[in-house]
């Protein structure tokens, strides 16, 4: 049987801007109207150590942070995990990406999800330690909220669809 659909919020509370998944995950547990079908979970880690988390999910909603020097801060990036590529050297924990982890546990005969989607906020600030996030990334929260909402009534209600 298969677990909740995962809204997976990733950072790290007192990292500036890295803490937008922290804020994104209490805004969510905060309303309490959360469908039974979905788990909303605030990690700070990454790589490996998500194997457990997407065990046996459906589908996973990613939150996070990313730099890509292309947008300006508080944009927000939508996409599908699978246009990531898997690190090249395993070299260090920090190399491990996303689809990496998902095809080692795949390898491994672990049930991963093959439908993770992930919506991250260009950051300005991954350096200040701070429990604040700079005003442009603020600025994000409110559309992330209403994006993550909109994912969850589109998704639970698959899930819904299909259990029946």
């Amino acid at each position: 049987m298969l677990k909740p659909i995962l809204i997976l919020c990733l950072g790290n509370e007192i990292v500036s801007d890295d803490g937008f998944g922290v804020e994104i995950a209490r805004r969510l547990t905060d309303v309490g109207n959360i469908p039974e079908s979905v788990e909303v979970v605030f990690a700070p880690i990454a790589g490996f150590a998500l194997l457990d988390l997407l065990a046996g999910r459906a589908k996973v909603l990613i939150v996070d942070t990313i730099r890509t020097g292309n947008a300006a801060p508080g944009t927000l990036h939508k996409f599908a995990a699978g246009v990531l590529t898997p690190s090249k050297n395993l070299t260090t924990s920090h190399q491990i990406s996303l689809p990496t982890a998902l095809e080692f546990g795949r390898q491994l005969g672990l049930d991963m999800p093959d439908d993770i989607d992930v919506i991250a906020v260009e950051a300005e600030d991954l350096e200040t330690v701070s429990e604040q996030l700079t005003p442009s990334v603020q600025a994000a929260v409110d559309q992330a909220i209403r994006f993550v909402w909109d994912w969850i009534s589109r998704n639970a209600t698959e899930e819904i669809t299909h259990a029946n």
